[in-house]
């Protein structure tokens, strides 16, 4: 029985991240600069469109880590 309380957690904390990833999908295009900063790689040619945004991608990386351990730690 035990282990079915720890996967019933699980699944509840992956279903909370998915909808604050749905959420911060959802208002990303609000703030202003998420995806347009200096370093996100963006090639087009012709009818090709490459878009690759690391600057953004290391942004969010960093804010995450810091939030994890602000309310992590235990």
């Amino acid at each position: 029985m035990e282990m079915m309380s720890g996967m019933a957690k699980l699944l509840m904390g992956a279903g909370l991240f998915l909808i604050l990833i749905g959420i911060f999908l959802y208002f990303s295009s609000r703030i202003p600069g998420i995806g347009r900063l200096p370093g996100d790689i963006w090639y087009q040619k012709g009818n090709f469109s490459f878009f690759f945004p690391i600057t953004t991608s290391i942004l969010i990386s960093i804010l995450a880590t810091a939030l994890i351990n602000l309310f992590g730690r235990r």
